[in-house]
């Protein structure tokens, strides 16, 4: 039965109504909601489990390449190490795209600032656009491509958002956003302003849908806190009713509890390269005020009209169900996604979407603080949510972390997603408290499928990418190498990005799909649904804009297929509400589909196939 979300509604209002000081002192949290200390846990050489818990041999997962690739030419930076303001603390975000068409998924990260900076007193910290040489490394072409951005930023996201065929590039600020246009000759404009997307306060998450079928992209921006410099809120002073913020005793930051909460927005596309906001009109603004981090549409009863979830910290989480005539329907405590299992508000931060059980449905999960646990919302196919964290053996492991980006992805392509999570704190003052079992950089957590709802953690291996320690934030999946097998690119906190190249020893097959749109859907195939039949099993997978923490995923959709030499039949779901079935002729290629064409070509290790495949295709309504 599903609960009545009035009653809830108006406790979590009167919760949040509290006075500002009564609120920042009695949590002793810093402001993260969060269910309350928990045992120290220490790994054999006494290293806290956030910093350690590694083992001397095992699976070999994953390598950081990064160095090799190039990538640690650039490093993110965020206000001063002692994190006094939460503005330090959150972000950064990381986009694949293949922004000049080679067919090579490209890497944009997300950079912050410093306070100098923005008072004109020093240069400001840059982001960076790496091209893809095809050969494992990257060329920062940031300058050329003109997407520095030189603002403290956040996040971002990606979406053909006028339909000419290239990727276009949103980028969330405190302050102004830039939509990046894509010039077609390796450049792009800023036109946030002339758009009337540019927001101006501070913006989080960021998540490009056609929430209203018309053919194109809309845009959804997550705000996160109304903050003043000019009145910062320190520990003590009148901007926080002169509480002092606490985590577990210990002076820190302020925020998020007991700060005002920013507006969301939802932009209309207008088709002339403006949008229209339409947030208040279409009730999706958060006249509650919550801080929203994670977002993401995603199409989560399967009537292929894209829902919209919002990760909000320290408060409920919203779901507003498309109702499918360009309105929604705010179903955040009916649907179960509001809260966790417990009734209780948790700091949602990152939201993962995919099909984990194979059965059709789009489950959730969303990460949180330390001391409580990153939850798996399964879906019964209806958009209606039961948290099985403990079931599926996700409580547990995640607890001491501090989560932040996570993604579904088939490490070992057995046709099974997986699930990864990357974690960091938020608090430096954890290092200087050994006894508490926490660490400020922190570990990754992967945890493989097995096949029966449940989930086991990997191993982290001494020297490989999973015992790399660091201060996690964004994350983006894909299949960087276009080898067939899902690798991880991770934008660090004050440090160097990690990128995580898949070198499992599996030699399963594998298939993923090149989507674009027809006149009447999207261009870059956002908001499909794709079926694979397989392998004696059906898969989905989807085009999402958005999700994990403040980033943006690989849009094409990967399939594992195991030990399978059929790759199979794909029945794709456009968005604008065509079906198409698609007989995929051979393993281990990157087809591209077009809407109504079928296979128009297919990549072999990254290089045009020597035949080109062909396969016989039907359209139906």
């Amino acid at each position: 039965m599903r609960i009545t979300s009035g009653l809830l509604a108006a406790l979590v209002a009167l919760a949040l109504a509290a006075p500002v000081a009564v609120r920042a002192q009695a949590s002793q949290q810093g402001g993260m909601a969060n269910a309350g200390p928990q045992k120290a846990e220490f790994d054999a050489e006494h290293r806290p489990i956030t910093a350690g818990g590694f083992v001397k041999t095992g699976p070999i997962i994953f390598e950081n390449v990064a160095q090799q690739a190039g990538l640690t030419s650039w490093h993110h930076t965020a206000g001063t190490p002692e994190k006094r303001l939460i503005l330090e603390a959150k972000g950064p975000g990381v986009c694949l795209l293949d922004y000049d068409h080679d067919g090579w998924l490209d890497i944009y990260f997300v950079n912050g600032s410093t306070y100098d900076a923005l008072e004109g007193k020093a240069q400001a910290p840059h982001a960076a656009l790496f091209h893809n040489n095809h050969d494992g490394t990257f060329t920062d072409v940031t300058q050329k491509a003109g997407v520095a951005n030189g603002r403290w930023g956040y996040g971002c996201v990606v979406g053909d958002y006028d339909n000419d065929g290239w990727p276009d590039l949103y980028v969330t600020n405190y302050g102004n956003n830039r939509l990046y246009r894509n010039n077609h000759d390796g450049t792009f404009s800023d036109v946030a302003e002339k758009a009337g997307v540019a927001v101006g306060t501070w913006s989080t998450g960021a998540t490009f849908g056609d929430y209203d079928g018309d053919g194109k992209l809309d845009l959804f921006v997550a705000g996160y806190i109304s903050l003043d410099l000019k009145n910062p809120p320190y520990s003590g002073t009148k901007a926080v009713g002169f509480a002092f913020c606490q985590y577990r005793g210990v002076p820190v930051m302020c925020g998020p509890r007991g700060l005002k909460g920013e507006r969301d927005h939802l932009f209309h596309n207008n088709g002339d390269g403006t949008f229209t906001d339409v947030s208040k009109k279409l009730g999706v603004d958060d006249t509650s005020g919550y801080y929203g981090l994670g977002a993401l549409f995603a199409d989560v009863n399967g009537d292929g009209k894209p829902d919209l979830l919002v990760a909000n910290d320290s408060t409920p989480n919203y779901l507003y169900m498309n109702k499918g005539n360009g309105t929604f329907e705010d179903d955040s405590y009916s649907s179960g996604y509001a809260l966790n299992e417990s009734g209780r508000m948790v700091a949602n931060m990152g939201i993962a979407a995919g099909d984990y059980e194979n059965n059709g449905h789009l489950s959730i999960v969303n990460t949180t603080f330390a001391d409580d646990y990153d939850v798996l919302f399964q879906n019964d196919g209806t958009g209606y949510f039961t948290d099985v964290s403990y079931q599926a053996g996700l409580m547990v492991p995640t607890m001491p972390f501090v989560g932040f980006a996570d993604g579904f992805l088939d490490y070992d392509n057995d046709g099974w997603k997986d699930l990864m999570i990357v974690n960091g704190h938020v608090y430096p003052e954890v290092d200087k408290h050994p006894e508490w079992g926490n660490s400020y950089a922190q570990r990754t957590l992967l945890f493989h499928n097995l096949k029966n709802g449940k989930f086991a953690l990997v191993p982290a291996v001494e020297g490989t990418g999973l015992a790399v320690v660091s201060v996690g934030r964004g994350a983006a999946f894909g299949d960087i190498f276009n080898d067939g097998k899902m690798d991880v690119v991770i934008n660090n906190m004050d440090g160097v990005p990690v990128l995580l190249r898949n070198v499992n020893a599996d030699h399963h097959h594998w298939v993923e799909l090149q989507l674009e749109g027809g006149p009447k859907s999207p261009r870059d195939a956002v908001g499909t649904t794709v079926y694979l039949t397989a392998n004696g099993m059906r898969q989905r997978g989807d085009v999402l804009s958005g999700g994990s923490y403040l980033s943006s995923n690989d849009m094409r959709p990967h399939f594992g297929l195991g030990d399978a030499t059929d790759a199979g039949t794909a029945e794709i779901h456009w968005p604008d509400g065509t079906k198409e079935t698609v007989k995929l002729p051979a393993v281990d290629r990157i087809y591209s589909i077009v809407e109504g064409k079928g296979i128009t070509g297919a990549l072999c290790g990254g290089n045009p196939c020597t035949a080109n495949a062909s396969a016989s295709h039907g359209t139906d309504k």
